[in-house]
């Protein structure tokens, strides 16, 4: 072990304080995500004086591992003077923080290996625990308080960079469907559209309909590089989550040639929880292939109505509509290649719709230049995780 690591009981305790005083504090739970959110638990007739409080700067972790994938549910609190947890949770607290940083300690908690370690030293019978002594135990580099400062400010600036890229993205996104309401909702009559307007079933609109199917093998299958493999957890509204994201080989993409994605095509999501999510393809993950819970919808190339489409298939509307149609069968949520081949959408006048992709296509473009820095941003953000283990 190199000298500057050091065992984590050394710097951090257990807290453990009750809200006897009922106050009345945020109540909040806890992802694997290493984030916490707002409870949705139902609390009527709860005894909150169980709740533990607590505080800014101070840890919370859930000491089972065995429900969470290869995930601790961890975070520290650095949005409130205080909040309330389950007393399921472990509060903790680091001793001095001119010794050990919270953010740094934070960083180090990040790490995918981290996730890896408190698995493996996770143990019981019914379920398995990452206990407190086996937390303290952990070890890691506890360099100058002065260096781990910097390290995390050098993080910061990234993690800043990306929020605020993503606050853009938000506005932009909000832009678009407010140009889409007022050129497209606001006093149109459906039994009575303007001249030049019809309705229209996607099948008659698209030349390509159809999802993909999932390579011999499943998840054991993939690659780190290769042909991008999009799956439903890659596809939500608007956006195309990078996270996760798998590829494989040229001789698996081969095999579903037939469900290749193009530039402009609409991805929608068709089973499951996230059933009628929908996002444009961006340019920077082509080549690329869908599995079978991801349907392509590619408009003829000459209606020029990429954009349209998908601010149609986002919208309160259409969204309603496709999940009316995913709950209506027995046994879960889908929707059917058929049933978006028969989904209705209004189609504008040619020349209302020619200046509404162009001025997408501006909107959009910048959009997707953000996700894409982003993206780049989310890579060294994990880089500098990974330089964590390497530090003197």
């Amino acid at each position: 072990m190199k000298s500057n690591y050091k065992p984590l009981g050394k710097y951090i305790r257990l807290v453990d304080e009750r809200n006897n005083a009922l106050e009345d504090l945020p109540l909040m739970g806890l992802s694997v995500s290493k984030n916490f959110f707002p409870t949705i638990a139902n609390l009527v007739g709860t005894d909150m004086k169980t709740y533990k409080i607590v505080y800014r700067n101070q840890f919370t972790y859930i000491a089972d591992t065995s429900r969470r994938g290869d995930k601790i549910a961890i975070s520290l609190n650095d949005k409130f003077d205080k909040m309330l947890v389950s007393q399921a949770y472990t509060p903790f607290e680091v001793k001095d923080t001119n010794e050990l940083d919270p953010e740094y300690l934070m960083m180090w908690f990040r790490r995918p290996e981290f996730d890896r370690y408190a698995r493996f030293k996770s143990h019981g019978s019914a379920r398995e625990i990452f206990d407190w002594e086996e937390m303290c135990n952990t070890v890691l580099p506890i360099p100058a308080i002065t260096k781990q400062r910097e390290i995390v400010k050098e993080y910061n600036v990234i993690q800043n960079r990306i929020a605020l890229n993503q606050q853009l993205i938000q506005k932009l996104e909000e832009t678009a469907q407010a140009i889409y309401k007022r050129w497209y909702l606001e006093g149109i009559d459906l039994e009575n559209l303007p001249k030049g307007w019809k309705v229209e079933k996607l099948k008659n609109l698209c030349e390509k309909i159809g999802s993909g199917s999932t390579p011999t093998g499943g998840k054991e299958s993939y690659f780190t590089t290769g042909i991008t493999f999009i799956r439903s957890t890659n596809v939500f509204d608007y956006n195309f989550k990078f996270e996760d994201l798998a590829f494989i080989s040229n001789e698996q993409a081969d095999k579903l040639k037939n469900v290749e994605v193009k530039e402009n095509d609409i991805l929608i999501n068709i089973t499951g929880v996230s059933v009628a999510r929908c996002c444009m393809v961006p340019r920077n993950v082509l080549p690329a292939r869908v599995n079978q819970h991801v349907m392509i919808v590619r408009p003829i190339n000459k209606l020029k109505m990429s954009f349209y489409l998908l601010l149609n298939l986002c919208s309160t509307e259409s969204k309603n509509a496709m999940m009316g149609i995913s709950q209506s069968g027995s046994t879960r949520e889908a929707i059917t290649k058929s049933e978006i081949e028969d989904f209705e959408i209004v189609v504008p006048d040619a020349r209302i719709l020619e200046k509404f992709e162009s001025q997408m296509q501006k909107l959009f473009s910048f959009k997707d230049m953000k996700s894409l820095e982003n993206q780049k941003l989310t890579e060294m953000k994990d880089l500098h995780l990974s330089n964590l283990a390497t530090i003197e």
